[in-house]
């Protein structure tokens, strides 16, 4: 068995020579060893050695090497080890159990209210694995290595104090940190006081009345609408608990502004004992009434909420955000709402401002977008100043509880060791315990500006929603819940034993709540009805307006040439790169007007404009600052710069002397969590343009469920504006499948109630025009940007700066050849895209003079009356063809017929040209893709064929 332990230890068994080298490296050079075992070799050599003294121990190679030469001289006397030597051992286990217990007693920890698990064998926790006896346990140790408060103490009060600070209702982990200053943070609020709370007679009756009233409301609701979903919290009521003390205690710490995301369980019980939302209108909600006239609207355990509390620290607003069913998508939601908030006051430590991200514990374990917006944490563009997680842990996830099924880790928060993040796991039916975790964890974010952990490990009363069976899957599971008398009734009996509450005290509060649920009143005291926040954005001038109110787009042109020598200058001394200070140079001759705008000298001074009159902007990607193609270049780097984190010149950052904030941020490698967040940085602010930009369109695929759930549907069900803008690189030009669509067709699919525009400009005047006419218009709709590849440096795509002069965006482009005539137009060619190029240089080179080509810039909202007037101009045409590069069960054409077909005359006749239906975007070999190319452009000219529709 010994030898089976010894195996086991991270200490003992095949470590050991491991251990040993460690340490001998660490006595040669302290720093060349991790920092976890430098710390742990650091202790031991406060040990006094083995013959007493207090001389420190040296390098064991030499001493060796002098023993073996000896060796070789003569047979060496054995010396019989003393009184002393055994003493120094035994220290040295002292200081080797004490650290076992940090970093493996939240092993032991009594954690589970249910109790389903035997406590595993931990042989390093035990003390007669270090040989310790019965005999050694009044024996006094050296123990100034921990904050017990004491310097020595009897081994039994050692073990004991060990015990009571990792293995009780709080099991903690953090060993893993690699900065030794948070690890003693969280040692000395551990240890100093044996993680056991020591709470007054009020603040315990306060932690009572919230265990009241979150059992109250689950059980009202169970009664008074039977059957109806809510996905109840019972079981986790301490969670309620734990939310008003981070709430409290974040006020009293400065915190003006807590934005909360969660999934549905328990959401109804935050909604109301948290937020203070009035019963009376949940009640409402059950009965099938509405308080606001959505389009779509949402269930009740979606919606989301905002209020303002008071707290020990002055008023607080809180924000519920709202969620679909899709769990843990709505974490980088909230943090993008917090970074926006954050910027607004100037709090760039995150200290007026926090995130609160609440899980279930199958989903924080199994949704991939958890470890994507983990990873954003620490990042610069991303940062929050840490967040607050707090898992509702019920051990069950829809009907899987068997740990063999439910994850490969050992906890269900081991993800955030990903990020050095602590964890403090807490039995539930332990809520003072709870509150206590709480604190430490709010003092920990406020302390280091990290996330923390607050793992509250509870049971599910009732099944995945009040509809379902639950023991049909979990038969024990659900024997030992039916005998369990609930959280709220244990604690409530404790206290009364205490003398802390009359014996039917608890009866009482019972009782109050039912009446106050009766009444429909308020459980949150006070909520504040009137206070007004000076750092509210008001959305009212973006609200109800239409897509086709005018906006002046245009830009002096004496403004533009100064604008445009802004962004080609650099500091003295600064040397950027040979191939960048061409591109400066040309858009230095662009400026002047001398040769005509690229696209990225077109985006730049629409950036630049806006900049200048107060518009902020915010571009992230994962090649956002110099662009996946070389175009954008809005970060330069000098190449003589000597440290890596210095160097950086960004021209947009430097064009007025007042203007608004410039951010770009070159973004982890993430779809859907980044997506994610700046939509919720554009939820929160209208008044920023928000772009994200996918390295190409054909990966935004990987955020769908954002596009789905938030960005197409968000207003519609919930009412939440956004004016973000998606830039997706598209463009068929033989790079394969997975760098050529950004599925246009799935974005137009989404297309209703006005709740997006997608576009697809194809001059460097109408990127312009479009990203002001995204700011300077009083609308807030997404904005998805299909955004050129080889148009980039295509100088048929380029324009002159006069055209940013006059003017604005084009839904729709006419004819624009004057040998054309309309007259004697026959054929009228409809396009979006790069494809458009390709169309022209074929009619030059067939030398066709009866086709004329209209291109759609703007696919939804449809233009009608602009494609209208277009095709007007050409009254002997009978035949209209759309002609896309995508496949033909892909692209616009499916989704955009019917808008071609009511624009026509009676007796036109409507055709496709282009590539056939495919299961790929794209063909992966050049030569077929250009024989495609070809075939398409032909059909675009010859004689009518396939699918044909007459009007």
């Amino acid at each position: 068995m010994m030898q089976q332990q010894n195996a086991n230890s991270y200490l003992f068994g095949g470590n050991a020579p491991y251990v040993e080298e460690l340490y001998e490296a660490y006595l040669d050079n302290p720093t060349s060893v991790p920092e976890n075992w430098r710390a742990y070799f650091d202790q031991m050599q406060h040990v006094p050695a083995v013959d007493g003294s207090n001389r420190p121990d040296v390098v064991h190679s030499s001493v060796i090497a002098s023993f073996a030469e000896r060796a070789k001289q003569g047979p060496i006397r054995t010396v019989v080890a003393s009184a002393d030597s055994e003493l120094g051992r035994k220290r040295v286990a002292v200081t080797q159990i004490t650290a076992a217990y940090r970093y493996l007693g939240s092993r032991w920890a009594n954690l589970d209210p249910l109790q389903r698990q035997e406590r595993p064998l931990l042989p390093e926790l035990d003390p007669a694995f270090y040989g310790f006896t019965e005999s050694d346990m009044d024996t006094v140790f050296n123990i100034t290595n921990t904050y017990f408060g004491q310097d020595t103490a009897p081994l039994r009060d050692i073990l004991n104090m060990l015990r009571d600070t990792y293995t009780r209702s709080i099991g903690a982990e953090f060993m893993y940190i690699s900065d030794p200053t948070e690890k003693r943070w969280l040692q000395e609020r551990l240890e100093s006081i044996r993680s056991t709370p020591t709470f007054s007679a009020e603040k315990k009756k306060h932690i009572l009345e919230r265990l009241t009233a979150a059992e109250g409301l689950e059980r009202y609701l169970h009664t008074k609408y039977v059957g109806a979903k809510r996905f109840s919290l019972e079981g986790g009521e301490s969670f309620i608990a734990s939310m008003d003390e981070v709430i409290q205690r974040a006020g009293e710490k400065g915190v003006q502004e807590i934005v909360i995301g969660m999934a549905h369980r328990g959401r109804l019980n935050v909604l109301v004992n948290t937020l203070g939302k009035s019963p009376a209108d949940l009640f409402e909600e059950f009965e099938g009434k509405h308080a606001d006239d959505l389009p779509a609207g949402d269930v009740k355990y979606h919606q989301g909420f905002s209020s303002d509390i008071t707290t020990p620290g002055g008023p607080v607003h809180l924000s519920l955000a709202f969620n679909p069913s899709h769990l843990e998508i709505v974490n980088p939601v909230v943090e993008g709402s917090v970074k926006a908030r954050m910027e607004r006051r100037g709090d760039r430590k995150g200290k007026e401002v926090l995130p609160i991200l609440v899980h279930g514990d199958a989903a924080f374990a199994g949704q991939g977008v958890v470890m994507e917006t983990l990873n954003l944490a620490q990042t610069r563009g991303y940062g929050t100043g840490g967040t607050v997680h707090i898992v509702i842990n019920n051990q069950i996830g829809f009907t899987t509880s068997d740990p063999r099924d439910a994850r490969s880790t050992l906890y269900c928060s081991d993800v955030v060791k990903m990020i050095e993040a602590p964890v403090l796991h807490v039995n539930a039916d332990d809520p003072e315990a709870v509150v206590l975790a709480s604190q430490i964890a709010l003092d920990y974010r406020a302390e280091f500006g990290k996330d923390v952990v607050v793992d509250i490990i509870c049971y599910r009363k009732l099944g995945h929603n009040e509809q379902d069976t639950p023991a049909l899957t979990q038969p024990l599971m659900y024997k030992k819940i039916a005998k369990h008398p609930g959280t709220r009734k244990l604690y409530a009996e404790k206290l009364a034993a205490q003398g802390t509450i009359e014996a039917d005290g608890g009866d009482k509060l019972v009782a109050a709540f039912r009446d106050a649920m009766d009444a429909g009143k308020h459980t949150v005291d006070p909520v504040l009805t009137n206070f007004k926040n000076k750092y509210a954005v008001d959305w009212a001038p973006f609200l109800n307006k239409k897509w086709t109110d005018a906006a002046d787009t245009a830009v002096p042109l004496t403004e533009l040439k100064r604008l445009a020598q802004r962004i080609t200058t650099t500091p003295e001394n600064f040397k950027p790169h040979s191939l960048v200070d061409k591109v400066l140079a040309d858009r230095a001759n662009m400026g002047r007007g001398e040769v005509n705008l690229d696209w990225g000298m077109g985006e730049h001074l629409a950036y630049a404009s806006l900049l200048s009159s107060g518009y902020a902007i915010r571009l992230s990607g994962q090649d956002a600052g110099r662009g996946t193609f070389v175009h954008r270049h809005a970060v330069l780097h000098d190449q003589n710069r000597e440290r890596w984190d210095q160097g950086i010149y960004l021209p947009l950052a430097n064009v007025s002397e007042n203007q608004a904030n410039f951010t770009v941020i070159d973004s982890v490698l993430s779809e859907e969590a980044v997506l994610a967040f700046e939509y919720g940085f554009s939820t929160a602010e209208p008044n920023t343009l928000t772009i994200w930009e996918a390295q190409f369109g054909d990966f935004v695929n990987g955020a769908q469920v954002v596009i789905d759930q938030f960005i197409a549907s968000g207003e519609v069900k919930w009412g939440r504006a956004s004016g973000l803008v998606m830039m997706l690189p598209h463009g068929y030009e033989g790079q394969g499948p997975e760098h050529s669509s950004a599925r246009i067709e799935r974005f137009l699919q989404l297309c209703a109630d006005n709740n997006m525009q997608v576009v697809q400009p194809t001059t460097a005047a109408q990127i312009f025009h479009l990203l002001r006419r995204q700011m300077v218009r009083q609308f807030r709709k997404p904005l998805v940007i299909f955004t050129p590849k080889s148009l980039l440096r295509n100088k048929d795509a380029g324009s002159p700066l006069t055209d940013l002069a006059k003017g604005g965006f084009q839904t729709v482009i006419g004819e624009c050849d004057d040998k054309i005539d309309a007259s004697k137009v026959k054929r009228v060619l409809v396009c979006s895209g790069k494809v458009y190029f390709d169309l022209v240089n074929a009619r030059k080179a067939r030398n066709v003079t009866d086709t004329a080509i209209i291109r759609m810039e703007q696919m939804y909202p449809f233009p009608h009356k602009s494609f209208g007037a277009e095709l007007k101009k050409f009254p002997n045409a009978g035949e209209v063809v759309w002609v896309q590069d995508e496949p033909q069960n892909q692209g616009p054409w499916f989704q955009i017929q019917h808008n071609i077909f009511e624009g026509m005359e009676d007796g036109q006749r409507l055709a496709y040209a282009g590539r056939a239906a495919s299961a790929s975007p794209a063909v992966g070999y050049a030569d077929k893709h250009i024989a495609q190319q070809k075939e398409l452009l032909e059909t675009a000219f010859s004689k009518l064929k396939g699918f044909i529709l007459t009007k």
